[in-house]
C-alpha cells in the first residue's frame, strides 16, 4: 500500500527526555513503530509521534498531556515516565475518553482509580509481593522492615507486602519511611535506629538514586555485615546496570527481584539492533545498556498501533458541543470520538511481544515470573518465582523449598543461611528476670552476698534456661535480673512480673513461670520444659483391714475352686494309671480313694510316699508339679504382700466432698491457682496459703480441723517436689487441672521465641534434662517413686488358665491311651457272643479293678508270676485294713519259691482281712518250680486266679 493513502493518526508521548530511561524508551518506541510498518506495510493507519519533555516534573508532565489533548488532540497517549506523574494524567484521560498505555507506571494505587481508559503496560509492583515472602518464608524469618520511599510510587505497595507478610506469621515491627529530598545525615539516622533494633531483614522499596545512597550509608554503620538480609523490588534491581560501580559494591549480598524475560531470537536481535541505533543518537551513552522498560515501551507501541489500526480511526476531532466559552484549559479540549473504539480495541489485544505474552485483564498486563537475583560483582540469577510454582532453581523445577535455590552469597561474603535478627547493638545484655520466693528453692533460688553484694541465681529452672542458651547456633549475652525489693523481699506475683516485659522493663522471665491465657495477652511463651496441669495432693493411709481369713485372699474363689477341682481329678487320673500295676494304689474301695486324694493333695507340699510306675501316670505327675509349684510360688508372694506391704489409699478423691465438709484447702502463694480454686467455687475463707512444701506438710499435719488443710492445690512439678520428700505420705489424685507447664517469656513477637523453643526441644529429648532433673530432684526424694500408690490384688483364674489348660490336656491324653490299650488287650472279653452284654460289661469292669499279672511289679526276678492269699497282721486300727504296702514286708510261707540264684522269697497277696474271724480261709498256692536253667521263662499258667480284694 503506497504511503500517501495511509491514514496518520496522532499519538502522545510524555517522556523525560534528558534522562537515561527516556532515552532508551524513545529509541526503542522509534524502532518498534518501524518494525511494525515495516511487517503490516498494509495497514491503512501509521501513528504519528508527538512527544513531549515531562522534565522529571508532575506538573510540566501535566501541562505536557494538556496541551497534547487541546492543541494536537492525539487519540491515545503512551507514558508518563513514572507514577506521580501519571496519577493526573489519567484524570485527563478519562475525562477527555482518551487511552493512556503506560509502559513504566506501577504504582499500585493506579489501579484503584476507577478509569476504564489507563491502561498499564507494565507489571504492577503489588505482583513482586509474592515472591518477596515467598523467600521469607522459605528461610524462615520472623520479622523484616520495609524502607521505602516516602511518596505515591513507595508506599503504595505497602499494604499489599503487609498483608502477605502477616498472612506467613511474620511481623513488621517498624516501616522506614525516606523522604525522596532527604540529605546524608537524615539517611544515617534513619538507619542507627534500625542497627539498635533486633530485626535485620529488610525490604528495600525506591528508584535507584535513592535506594543507592541509603545501600552506601548501610555499609558505613555496619547494617550490611554477617547476620543481615536486604530484598530490593525490581524498581532498583531493573536499573542495576544504571549504577556506578562504586554504588554497585556496597550492595554485594543483596537479593533483588525482576520480571522474568525469556530469552528468545526475536530479543537477542533487537538488542544488537538497539544497541546500533542508540549510540548513533547517543554517542555520550556508550555504556547505556537496554532495560525492561525500553522492552515494554517497544511492545506497548506495537501494541497501540494495532489497537489503532482495529478501531478503524477515520475521523479524529473531539467533540465539544458541552465546552462553555468560558471553559479553563483543563476544560476546554472536549471528548475524543474515538475513545471508546480504542477503549474497546487495547482490551482484545494479545500477541507475543519481546517480554512474553501481551495480554490486558481489566486494563493491567499479566505478570508471568520473576527472576531472583544476587548481587555478587555483578547480578547473578538464584532461582525464579512464578504463582503457580513457586520458589525454583529453574521454572521447569516444581520443588518450592530453599534448598532449591541456588547458592547465594550474603553480605558480610556469608554463605550460611542468615537468622534474620540480632540481640538489640545498644551495648546492652539481655535482662532476663527471675522471681523471688522464700519456699520450693529447687526451681529457682535468689541469695545475695551481704558482704559484696553480688547476686547469685541458681534452681532447676536456672540449669534448664542455660541448657537452652547453649543450644542455641549463636551467643546470647543476658543478667539475671531478681524482681525484688532493696531489702530482697519479692516486688510482686508472678504476673506483676510477666507484665514487666510487656513494660520494657525485662528482655525476659526465666522461673518457674506456668503458661496460662491471660499471661499470652502481654508476652510470648516458648514452648513448656515441664510437665503440664494443677493436681490434689491429700494425704495417704493404710486402708487395708486384716483378719484371721486374709490367708484367703491371695487367690480369688475361682481359681480356689479350679485348683481343687483340678487335685481330684489328677487324683482321679493317676488312680486309674496305677491301680493295675501299683500295690500302693490297691485295698479296699474306701483306701483307694484315699490314697488316691493323699497323693494328689501331698503334691502341694511335695510329700508323697506313694511310688508312681505307670510311665503315663509319671508323665502326668511330672506336669502337674510343675503347676503347682508355680501356684504356690505365686500364693506365697501374693500372701506375703497382703500381709507385709501397706496398702495406701488417698483419704479424699472428690473435690465436691471438700467442699461441702467446708475443708481447709491450700494453695501456693502468688499462685495462678487461686483463680481455679474461686471458680470451683471453694469458700474464700477456707483457702490457706503456704510458701514452702515443709510449712505445706505443717499444714497437712495440723488437719483442717485445727487451722490446717486436708488438701492442697498445686502444679505438677511442685506436688512432685512434695511427694518425694514425704514418701508414703501424700499422692495426687484427679482432678487434673490442664495448664501448659512451665515455659520462659519473652516480648510480643520476639525472635528468640522460635529458636529458643526448639532448642528446649533438643534440651528435653536429650540426656541432658535428666541430668539437671537428678541434679536438683533425685536427692531429695526418700523413696524410689514418690508418686506410686502401693497395691495389691488377688490372683485369678486369668492368669494361669494355661497351666490348667497344659496340666487338664496331659492327663486326658494320658487317660486315653491307657484306655486304648486296656480295651484293646481286653477285646475278646467284650466281643465273647456266648454270654449276655451285661455279663460281658461286669467280667471287662472285674478285669479293670484287678491287678495286671502281666506286669512287670508282680513277677520276680527270674520271671515267674506268683500270687496267693495268706494271713497277714491286721492294722492297729481296727477299722481300717493294712496299707497294700505293707502286705509285702511280712514273709507269708504259703508262697514259697526260688528265684534266679535259688534265693527263697516270698510275696504274699491279699485277702478280705476279718481281724474278729479266729479261723483263716486256706489260701490257693502256686506250686514252687525249681528252675533247671536259671535263666529259663516260666510260661504264664492257665489257671485263673481268684481275687479277693
Amino acid at each position: 500500500m503506497s504511503q500517501n493513502t495511509t491514514v496518520p493518526v496522532n499519538v502522545g508521548l510524555v517522556l523525560d527526555i534528558n534522562g537515561e530511561v527516556g532515552k532508551v524508551a524513545l529509541s526503542c518506541i522509534n524502532i518498534s513503530l518501524s518494525d511494525f510498518y515495516n511487517s503490516n506495510s498494509h495497514y491503512k493507519t501509521r501513528l504519528i509521534l508527538n512527544t513531549r519533555d515531562s522534565k522529571r516534573d508532575v506538573v510540566a508532565a501535566a501541562a505536557a498531556a494538556l496541551d497534547l489533548l487541546k492543541n494536537v488532540q492525539v487519540q491515545a497517549m503512551l507514558g508518563p515516565e513514572n507514577s506521580m506523574q501519571t496519577n493526573f494524567i489519567i484524570q485527563l484521560g478519562n475525562k477527555s475518553q482518551v487511552p493512556i498505555l503506560s509502559f513504566s507506571a506501577t504504582s499500585p494505587s493506579l489501579t484503584s482509580i476507577r478509569s476504564p481508559y489507563f491502561f498499564r503496560g507494565a507489571l504492577n509492583d503489588s505482583s513482586q509481593v509474592g515472591a518477596i515472602t515467598a523467600i521469607i518464608k522459605a528461610f524462615g524469618w520472623r520479622e523484616a522492615v520495609p524502607i521505602y520511599v516516602d511518596n505515591q510510587y513507595g508506599e503504595a505497595m505497602i499494604p499489599s507486602l503487609t498483608d502477605a507478610l502477616q498472612a506467613i506469621d511474620t511481623r513488621v515491627p517498624y516501616r522506614s519511611v525516606i523522604s525522596p529530598l532527604a540529605t546524608d545525615d537524615q539517611i544515617e539516622k534513619e538507619l542507627y535506629k534500625l542497627f539498635t533494633m533486633q530485626t535485620r531483614v529488610f525490604i528495600l522499596h525506591m528508584l535507584p538514586s535513592l535506594g543507592s545512597r541509603i545501600f552506601e550509608k548501610a555499609n558505613e554503620i555496619g547494617l550490611m555485615n554477617k547476620g543481615c538480609v536486604w530484598i530490593m523490588t525490581d524498581g532498583m534491581t531493573n536499573l542495576l546496570r544504571t549504577l556506578e560501580p562504586s554504588m554497585i559494591d556496597s550492595m554485594q549480598g543483596v537479593i533483588g527481584l525482576r520480571p522474568y524475560v525469556p530469552k528468545t531470537k526475536a530479543l537477542e536481535n533487537f538488542r544488537v539492533r538497539w544497541k546500533r541505533k542508540f549510540l548513533q543518537e547517543n554517542p555520550s551513552l556508550f555504556d547505556a545498556e537496554l532495560n525492561i522498560f525500553g522492552l515494554l515501551a517497544y511492545d506497548a507501541t506495537s501494541a497501540l498501533a494495532v489497537a489503532i489500526e482495529k478501531a478503524g480511526i477515520t475521523s479524529f476531532g473531539f467533540d465539544k458541543t458541552n465546552v462553555s466559552s468560558n471553559a479553563t484549559d483543563l476544560e476546554a479540549f472536549g471528548i475524543s470520538q474515538n475513545g471508546p473504539k480504542l477503549l474497546q480495541a487495547l482490551s482484545s489485544i494479545r500477541f507475543r511481544g519481546l517480554t512474553g505474552d501481551y495480554i490486558f485483564v481489566d486494563g493491567q498486563l499479566q505478570s508471568s515470573a520473576f527472576e531472583i537475583i544476587n548481587v555478587n560483582n555483578g547480578a547473578r540469577g538464584v532461582g525464579f518465582w512464578s504463582p503457580e510454582k513457586g520458589l525454583t532453581q529453574k521454572l521447569s523445577s516444581n520443588s518450592t523449598t530453599k534448598s532449591k535455590l541456588r547458592p547465594i552469597i550474603w553480605p558480610g561474603d556469608s554463605t550460611s543461611d542468615p537468622k534474620g535478627w540480632e540481640i538489640p547493638t545498644n551495648g546492652k545484655k539481655l535482662r532476663v528476670g527471675v522471681p523471688v520466693k522464700k519456699g520450693f528453692s529447687d526451681f529457682v533460688k535468689v541469695t545475695i552476698d551481704p558482704k559484696t553484694q553480688e547476686t547469685s541465681v541458681v534452681g532447676y529452672c536456672i540449669d534448664v534456661f542455660k541448657a537452652v542458651i547453649e543450644e542455641l547456633p549463636y551467643a546470647v549475652a543476658y543478667d539475671f535480673v531478681p524482681y525484688a525489693q532493696p531489702d530482697g523481699t519479692s516486688s510482686g506475683s508472678y504476673n506483676d512480673l510477666i507484665y514487666q516485659v510487656f513494660l520494657g522493663e525485662f528482655d525476659a522471665v526465666v522461673g518457674d513461670t506456668t503458661i496460662v491465657f491471660n499471661r499470652s495477652n502481654y508476652v510470648d511463651f516458648t514452648l513448656p520444659y515441664t510437665e503440664s496441669g494443677v493436681s490434689m495432693i491429700v494425704p495417704i493411709k493404710d486402708s487395708k483391714k486384716r483378719n484371721a481369713w486374709v490367708f484367703l485372699q491371695p487367690l480369688t474363689w475361682d481359681l480356689w475352686v479350679t485348683s481343687g477341682c483340678f487335685f481330684i481329678f489328677i487324683g482321679f487320673v493317676v488312680w486309674v494309671l496305677e491301680h493295675r500295676v501299683n500295690e500302693d494304689f490297691r485295698g479296699p474301695a474306701r483306701h483307694q480313694v484315699g490314697t488316691s486324694f493323699w497323693f494328689s493333695f501331698s503334691t502341694m507340699v511335695f510329700s508323697q510316699r506313694e511310688r508312681v510306675i505307670s510311665n503315663l501316670a509319671r508323665f502326668v505327675v511330672i506336669v502337674w508339679c510343675f503347676v503347682v509349684l508355680i501356684l504356690i510360688q505365686s500364693y506365697t508372694a501374693s500372701l506375703t504382700s497382703l500381709l507385709t506391704v501397706e496398702q495406701l489409699q488417698p483419704t479424699i478423691t472428690d473435690v465436691n466432698l471438700l467442699i461441702k465438709r467446708g475443708d481447709n484447702v491450700g494453695y501456693q502463694q502468688g499462685s495462678f491457682v487461686l483463680g481455679i480454686l474461686k471458680q470451683l467455687r471453694f469458700d474464700e475463707r477456707k483457702l490457706v496459703v503456704y510458701n514452702s512444701h515443709e510449712e505445706c506438710d505443717e499444714l497437712f499435719q495440723k488437719g483442717s480441723a485445727n487451722g490446717g488443710i486436708a488438701a492442697a492445690f498445686d502444679e505438677i512439678p511442685y506436688a512432685k517436689l512434695l511427694i518425694g520428700q514425704h514418701c508414703s505420705k501424700y499422692t495426687m489424685v484427679e482432678p487434673t487441672f490442664k495448664t501448659a507447664g512451665f515455659g520462659f517469656a519473652f516480648p510480643l513477637h520476639s525472635p528468640l521465641v522460635h529458636d529458643v523453643s526448639k532448642a528446649i526441644l533438643n534440651v528435653t529429648e536429650g540426656d541432658k534434662m535428666k541430668e539437671i532433673e537428678d541434679a536438683w530432684f533425685k536427692k531429695r526424694s526418700s523413696c524410689p517413686d514418690a508418686g506410686t500408690v502401693v497395691s495389691a490384688r488377688s490372683l485369678g483364674l486369668n492368669s494361669f488358665w494355661g497351666l490348667f489348660l497344659i496340666a487338664g490336656t496331659a492327663a486326658i491324653l494320658a487317660l486315653i491311651i491307657f484306655l486304648a490299650v486296656f480295651v484293646h488287650q481286653h477285646w475278646n472279653v467284650l466281643k465273647n457272643s456266648e454270654s449276655s452284654l451285661l455279663s460281658r460289661i461286669r467280667i471287662f469292669l472285674r478285669i479293670f479293678v484287678s491287678r495286671d499279672l502281666s506286669a512287670h511289679t508282680f513277677k520276680d526276678k527270674g520271671g515267674i508270676q506268683v500270687h496267693g492269699m495268706g494271713p497277714t497282721e491286721a492294722s492297729p486300727d481296727s477299722r481300717y485294713p493294712a496299707s497294700p504296702s505293707s502286705y509285702s514286708q511280712h514273709a507269708d510261707s504259703h508262697f514259697l519259691f526260688y528265684g534266679e540264684q535259688g534265693t527263697p522269697r516270698t510275696e504274699s497277696g491279699n485277702s478280705n482281712h476279718n481281724p474278729n474271724s479266729q479261723a483263716q480261709a486256706p489260701p490257693e498256692i502256686v506250686p514252687a518250680v525249681e528252675l533247671t536253667n536259671p535263666d529259663q521263662e516260666i510260661a504264664r499258667s492257665p489257671q485263673v486266679v481268684r481275687e479277693n480284694n
